[in-house]
């Protein structure tokens, strides 16, 4: 029995004194591999990131962090390391030690492309375990584009415990990076990883397997990698076309906004409204004002300043267009040359008086929160402003539908489009109702004006970037007709996007050009012909 005890009291004095002999090993064994940053030797520095990164060490992150910060710093006299926390303080890397100051001699570790590269992954393999999730998603995509064989284990390790569907997603992807690229990795794995990175068909993708392709892999891998290429080739031509679409409904949304007051105009008054583009600058230095007393005065209602603007624009440009009709229009009607000569010499003055008021150069009009940033709809990117504007667009349209069908001034507004002497004859007052859709389309004008102060730069010749376009699209839809407004500011904005990429933005807008012109020889109406006092004359 005495012999039993002893044996035992001799095995715990035997493991008591192999765990403190392998204590000073392991804390030597980190010191060592900080100190060789102090030899500021690319290779040298190379190694003490793998082996920092996987000793598990707390230091580990602040110090690889610091290092890509261009905060990891060290004395070559006396091979200390230090590091540069975001605060200003400094401690020692190899022991976390506070220290009072800097050596006189210090300087930062070195960097170059390749080191950049497998700091961004052992970072990568360090936060995956983070506690956070979008610091855990971030990290395996980093781990994605490095695909680093040193975080391979653990890779491993975070995906047995992750529960998040998106990180999961991610790290699984991320592994299949890794054993793509991992030299001894078993053919089967390497098939399994083509499938995985197949599945995700973005560019990244591709990249990556476009990458192996050119290298020594097994005939089963190099075929099936060629296989996935092709399919994320064929995936991603279908996604950009659909990108295109997106970008045509976008153009299409601005250019509907901008012509569909011209459109009630030119169609119940039969006027070539040529200061109409500078209603919509109005609209726009209308929410510039608007924003800079909410900048200076009430800063918390700035999220609002585009719901403030929006009306206070209508109120604006409405008033300027029934001034405009009733002191030069209505003595011009039945005289188009001599109307179009005038709005465009009102046009000048606009934009004159408004480089005097606010000077030449462009205002910043910022982007509400609401309508800052983008995201990612399968492979395409949907920027919030964008859709927004899309969103107030088609509701402006159907408002504007529901006033014309519904208000007694929209069946007027009706009736002298169709008949301007019937109507009189039945006791409306035409001149009333001119002054009043001139007023609705330039109020119009200047909500569209609200919108594209988010897209474009807000200067006095803002309105004449749309004049033309807008003009196009009334012709081509149909004068008078909202309809075919409709139809015609999207099918442009559609067509226009999809040839840019092949014929250029110039030849492209000129190529829109010459196909209408074609069109209004056939249908001299437009899309959608509506009868009305130009028909009849």
């Amino acid at each position: 029995m005495p012999a039993i005890v002893l044996a035992i009291v001799r095995s715990l004095l035997l493991s008591i004194a192999l765990i403190v002999a392998a204590v000073p090993a392991f804390a030597a064994s980190f010191e060592e591999s900080v100190a060789k940053f102090a030899n500021d030797d690319f290779s040298d520095t190379d190694d003490a990131v793998g082996e920092i990164a996987v000793s598990g060490n707390p230091l580990a992150y602040p110090i690889i962090s610091a290092l890509q910060d261009e905060r990891l710093m060290f004395d070559a006299e006396t091979k200390k390391v230090y590091v540069k926390q975001a605060d200003g303080k400094i401690i020692d890397a190899a022991t976390g030690a506070a220290v009072d100051k800097l050596p006189d001699n210090a300087a930062a570790v070195s960097l170059n492309n390749r080191l950049r590269r497998s700091v961004d992954a052992a970072l990568g393999g360090l936060t995956l375990l983070s506690p956070d999730v979008i610091r855990r998603l971030s990290a395996a995509k980093s781990v994605f584009k490095s695909h680093d064989e040193a975080t391979l284990p653990t890779v491993d390790s975070a995906l047995a415990k992750e529960t998040n569907r998106s990180v999961k997603q991610a790290l699984t992807e991320a592994r299949a990076a890794i054993l793509l690229f991992k030299s001894d990795a078993s053919e089967v794995d390497k098939l399994e990883a083509v499938a995985t990175i197949r599945a995700r068909s973005d560019q990244e993708a591709l990249a990556l397997l476009t990458e192996i392709s050119g290298g020594d892999q097994p005939a089963s891998v190099a075929k099936a990698a060629a296989g996935a290429i092709a399919a994320i080739q064929s995936s991603l031509a279908i996604w950009s076309g659909v990108q295109n679409a997106w970008y045509g409904l976008s153009l299409g949304s601005v250019l509907l906004l901008a012509a569909i007051g011209l459109a009630i105009t030119f169609g119940v008054m039969g006027v070539i409204n040529m200061a109409h583009g500078e209603m919509v600058m109005l609209g726009a230095y209308t929410t510039f004002v608007v924003q800079e007393v909410i900048r200076t005065r009430y800063p918390a209602l700035f999220d609002y300043s585009l719901l403030i603007a929006a009306p206070l624009a209508f109120l604006v440009a409405g008033a300027i267009g029934v001034l405009i009709e009733r002191t030069i229009i209505r003595f011009l009607y039945g005289r188009p040359l001599e109307t179009l000569l005038a709005t465009w010499g009102l046009s000048l003055i606009l934009q004159q008086a408004v480089r005097s008021a606010f000077g030449p150069t462009n205002r910043e009009v910022g982007n509400p929160s609401w309508m800052s940033g983008a995201f990612e709809l399968g492979q395409i990117t949907i920027t919030y402003n964008r859709l927004w504007i899309l969103c107030f667009t088609m509701a402006v349209f159907a408002i504007l539908l529901a006033m014309l069908r519904y208000t007694a001034l929209g069946l007027e507004m009706r009736a002298v489009t169709q008949n301007r002497r019937m109507a009189a004859s039945m006791g409306i007052a035409t001149s009333r109702v001119d002054a009043l859709t001139f007023g609705l389309g330039s109020g119009i004008a200047g909500i569209a004006g609200v919108a594209l102060s988010q897209i474009d730069n807000v200067s006095p010749n803002l309105g004449q970037s749309y004049i033309i376009d807008s003009f196009m699209v009334v012709v081509f839809g149909g004068v008078g007709n909202l309809w075919g407004t409709l139809v015609g500011a999207f099918t442009l904005g559609i067509a226009n996007k999809f040839l840019e990429p092949v014929a250029g933005a110039v030849l492209g807008k000129i190529a829109i050009l010459v196909l209408i012109i074609l069109f209004i020889q056939k249908r001299p109406r437009g899309l959608f012909a509506l009868k009305g006092r130009a028909v009849e004359a």
